[in-house]
């Protein structure tokens, strides 16, 4: 079996095609098999390549990258890095098209920025040969698992009695990272408005991206969905997402306070400092939860959870697109439950009601692809 990642560069500009071609093609273990100019062509080179990885450009003349994905991902799956511009229309599309199948995406770089360019193509790089390595067959589940109605004997359980004592706040921490976005389309659509926790959600993503993400959860989602601001405050029923480039904390009041201290595991906003911020408050009951993604963001964070008392979540192996962040929580021994994507959101509202909630359980609408 070849150790070289096999992928098709898709762009509708020649210059790009040949730059990012040539420079990916420096690396050992990259092999360019083909170019496409658009989405029509890239459809059938897909088909008649067979590349383990195709990098997608968003916009493209007669057959645009979004559109294009929707054919890749139903006729012939492939993992898909989608190439877009720091600007909010391209955010919406790459958003969207997380949602649809693609594995990850990469800000595409100024061709004519030499040592920038030079820079992002090793990212660039990463990110081909990750796509290489994910099993489709997960994303193909994922994509069914997300669609339809589902409902389980514990989403129609009785709910906790009514004029119970309040306990300390809940708030639940959601950490992910690769295949994320398309996971919390899953997750946080099915968490009732009345949720008696407050959510706060760490996307590794860039600044501008983040916002795109909440506005989708936000029309997907019964619970109030929002960017974190510098002053936002807990709310029970609000789901709160850490900007791009910011880690996010909660003071003293339920405060959100939001910096840039260096990158933790190579990433900003971290999972970790999330947590561990949360954690750090007596007044909390912490239910930390940790969906796929690369790397180790979230162990400490989870173990950090533990020793206050709280639960832990992890997104099992197979419904994970990439099983590096659970992987990570699981190995330590901080996880209390490894379970399937499908099953999370039951889960944790469960742990809600059970740690002194209120909200009623009902059927709840998945979220559709």
């Amino acid at each position: 079996m070849s150790s070289l990642t096999r992928v098709l560069v898709v762009d509708d500009s020649a210059l790009a095609r040949m730059v990012i071609s040539r420079r990916i093609s420096l690396d050992p273990e990259i092999e360019v098999v083909g170019v496409a100019f658009d989405g029509i062509d890239a459809l059938e080179k897909v088909k008649s390549l067979r590349p383990d990885g195709v990098t997608l450009d968003v916009e493209m003349p007669r057959m645009d990258g979004l559109t294009a994905l929707s054919h890749i991902m139903a006729e012939c799956p492939t993992a898909v890095v989608m190439l877009s511009r720091l600007t909010e229309e391209d955010a919406e599309v790459t958003i969207k098209a997380l949602e649809t199948g693609a594995v990850d995406f990469f800000l595409k770089p100024s061709m004519l920025d030499k040592g920038g360019l030079s820079k992002a193509i090793a990212g660039l790089n990463d990110k081909i040969k990750m796509a290489g390595r994910v099993d489709m067959s997960r994303v193909v589940r994922a994509l069914r698992s997300g669609t339809g109605r589902y409902r389980s004997p514990e989403m129609l359980a009785p709910s906790a009695r009514a004029g119970a004592p309040r306990p300390q706040r809940n708030v639940v921490i959601i950490g992910s990272s690769t295949g994320g976005p398309k996971a919390l389309c899953q997750v946080l659509p099915g968490l009732p408005r009345d949720i008696s926790a407050a959510i706060l959600v760490v996307q590794h993503m860039p600044m501008g991206f983040t916002t795109s993400l909440a506005r989708r959860l936000g029309v997907l989602s019964q619970v109030e969905v929002r960017e974190a601001a510098a002053g936002d405050k807990l709310k029970d029923g609000r789901a709160l997402v850490a900007p791009g480039n910011f880690h996010m904390v909660i003071d003293a009041g339920d405060v959100v306070t939001l910096h840039q201290e260096p990158a933790r595991n190579g990433v900003r906003p971290s999972i970790d400092v999330t947590m561990e911020s949360v954690a750090a408050n007596p007044g909390y009951r912490c239910i930390g939860v940790v969906l796929t993604g690369m790397g180790s963001d979230g162990r400490d964070g989870a173990a950090a959870i533990k020793k206050a008392g709280g639960t832990v979540i992890v997104q099992d192996e197979p419904t994970s697109v990439i099983y590096g962040m659970p992987r990570s929580v699981a190995e330590s021994g901080h996880a209390d439950k490894v379970l399937p994507l499908d099953r999370i959101t039951d889960e944790i509202v469960e742990m809600c009601r059970l740690k002194g909630g209120n909200s009623p359980r009902r059927e709840l609408d998945a979220c559709g692809t």
